[in-house]
């Protein structure tokens, strides 16, 4: 064995005993503040309760709804004076020995990070810790974001020196430049090896639904009416079904006969994946040709097939509240308002649809027109609140611009990658995936739109306590989001 090879399995074993259970605590307690009201107790205190740290710690969570003005830092040592002087040195100056608090201000979108003085870490790190939680709570995710968070923090409070990222860079230059390609290449082939698999398994599902139920598809498409013009519609993409099945045929056969060597390969982790693409657009769109039957020619389980046309419609009334009560999300506007008006009707209009559906009193070509109308509406509505999200967070033209392309991407961007968001509905399949603007989407522009322009802002992390912090120089900082 190659003398670079050697000392690069000598490393990764010295890193595989260093991360083991047996310098494992789970934390001596667990207190949480949620002055916010954001956090799922029943989900995070038994997450946070099976953490690991390298030594006994323990773990304090506090929330509030603050400002983007805020200093956190200020608020939490505020906050411990009066109601936690137990996270407190005795001499008033530091956080207590043995302490890690995690702060969130789910509207004033700050993160921060505290600990006593036997547990601190570099600035660097503690960075690092608000870091693993921003994705997560970007996007409205507290008690998730807050788990993570405190996850990253147990790996890097108090962690071994052979498990530091100092010590694994100077073990890979002291090894050479050749034995850190070796370990590279390996880690890139594990990991894409189970991305291969992954997909491949993505993939097998969704074949083996759609080869079972092939014959059924046809049949189902067979009594689709040609004269309703969402019948006709999907009729459209049935006329390439099975030219597309044999399409994925041929990508299944392809991909099984990789070697699970060929596997760990990039190019071959992107044909898996379009394997995977192909298998679950068809397995969406033979479940449509099905509920197009059944909804068309008012067969027996209409009602169901119905359901799953109202089922997107509902999720996004269902997420315009928590859209609209995060941070800028401008909850108070006249343009929220609406969405909350339209919300309401809506869901006293599905309730009639389906009435009249029932009754006979429309037929089902009207329904669906009732429900592209009401969501084009929303589309609308959207896009009228995405003006007034954008006036309330962007101080100039420029970071105006910055968000109207992160909201405009986010709506167009799905059609970009349909095949991986391609909705399982008659109306998903009859019109463009850009055609309606949903709440997911908006959230996800939102957040893209408030990170450019946090970004272009060149907002940094906060230390200091403000002028109520007087003389405290406890470890810790924090962040926006």
């Amino acid at each position: 064995m190659p003398r670079t090879l050697r000392f690069v399995l000598l490393v990764l074993a010295l890193l595989l005993v260093g991360s083991g259970p047996a310098g494992a605590v789970t934390p001596t307690g667990v207190v949480v503040e949620d002055r916010a009201g954001v956090l799922d107790r029943n989900t995070l205190i038994p997450a946070i309760s099976g953490i690991e740290f390298h030594e006994p710690t323990k773990v304090a969570i506090y929330t509030y709804n603050g400002s983007a003005a805020d200093n956190l830092n200020e608020e939490v040592l505020r906050f411990a004076r009066a109601e936690h002087p137990d996270w407190i040195s005795p001499d008033g100056q530091k956080w207590a020995d043995g302490l890690f608090i995690f702060a969130l201000d789910p509207v004033g979108r700050h993160v921060g990070t505290y600990m006593g003085e036997d547990r601190k870490v570099s600035l660097d790190q503690r960075d690092d810790i608000q870091n693993a939680a921003k994705d997560l709570l970007r996007d409205a995710q507290w008690t998730d974001g807050t788990i993570a968070g405190v996850r990253r923090g147990a790996e890097l409070i108090n962690q071994p020196w052979y498990q530091s990222a100092a010590f694994v860079i100077t073990a890979w230059v002291a090894g050479a430049l050749a034995a850190a390609g070796a370990a590279a290449l390996v880690i890139v082939r594990a990991v894409t090896r189970v991305g291969s698999r992954k997909e491949l398994e993505r993939g097998d599902r969704s074949y083996a639904n759609v080869s079972t139920d092939l014959d059924v598809t046809e049949l189902n498409a067979s009594t689709i009416p040609e004269s309703s013009s969402y019948g006709n519609s999907v009729l459209e993409k049935h006329r390439t079904f099975l030219k597309r099945y044999n399409a994925a045929t041929e990508l299944s056969n392809r991909v099984h006969a990789l070697t699970p060597g060929a596997l760990s390969r990039r190019p071959n982790l992107k044909l898996v994946r379009e394997y995977a693409d192909a298998a679950a657009e068809l397995d969406a769109l033979d479940d449509v040709i099905a509920d197009s039957n059944a909804l068309l020619n008012r067969l027996s389980s209409w009602p169901t097939a119905w359901d799953r046309q109202l089922a997107p419609f509902r999720s996004d009334l269902a997420g315009l509240e928590q859209l609209l009560s995060k941070g800028h999300g401008q909850g108070d506007s006249a343009t929220a308002a609406s969405l909350r008006l339209f919300r309401d009707q809506s869901l006293a209009d599905i309730e009639r649809w389906t009435a009249q559906l029932t009754d006979g009193a429309i037929t089902p070509e009207e329904a669906l027109d009732r429900l592209r109308d009401a969501r084009s509406r929303l589309s609308d509505l959207l896009r009228q609140h995405t003006e007034t999200v954008i006036a309330g967070y962007a101080k100039t033209e420029r970071e105006a611009t910055l968000m109207r392309r992160g909201m405009e991407e986010a709506q167009e961007g799905t059609d970009r990658h349909h095949r991986r968001t391609y909705e399982p509905s008659i109306l998903g399949t009859v019109y463009p995936s850009y055609y309606f603007f949903s709440v997911p989407a908006f959230n996800s522009g939102l957040n893209t739109g408030v990170g450019s322009v946090n970004s272009a802002r060149g907002g940094g992390g906060t230390t200091g306590y403000g002028s109520s912090g007087g003389s405290f120089s406890g470890s810790g900082s924090s962040s926006g989001f």
